[in-house]
């Protein structure tokens, strides 16, 4: 699951682009960027941002998820699904970027 970080990785911290909105039941996650995938990787920064304090996290491994989904909700959902999968299988990982590498409409 987890690798190493390749020794040329861009391991620039983006701006957030993301704040959170009151709801009865929890929490909404608001995220924005200037295309639909950088707002993919705003909201799962939102998501751990909202669940640590992922400012305190040191980069030293990465971690691929995959997700697929039948319209923009449904892959909005397992991809959040994904990231909370790696989150709860391994002790030690908490992301401090996520980078979307490939992102199919």
């Amino acid at each position: 699951m987890a690798e190493e970080i390749a020794e040329n990785a861009d391991l620039d911290i983006p701006e957030a682009k993301y704040e959170y909105l009151d709801h009865t039941a929890d929490v909404q996650l608001h995220a924005w960027g200037v295309d639909l995938k950088e707002a993919f990787e705003n909201v799962g920064m939102a998501m751990f941002g909202y669940m640590t304090d992922i400012d305190t996290v040191e980069m030293l491994n990465q971690t691929t998820v995959e997700a697929t989904g039948d319209d923009m909700e449904g892959l909005l959902f397992h991809f959040l699904d994904e990231w909370l999968f790696v989150f709860s299988a391994d002790d030690f990982f908490i992301p401090r970027k996520i980078v979307i590498t490939e992102f199919d409409k």
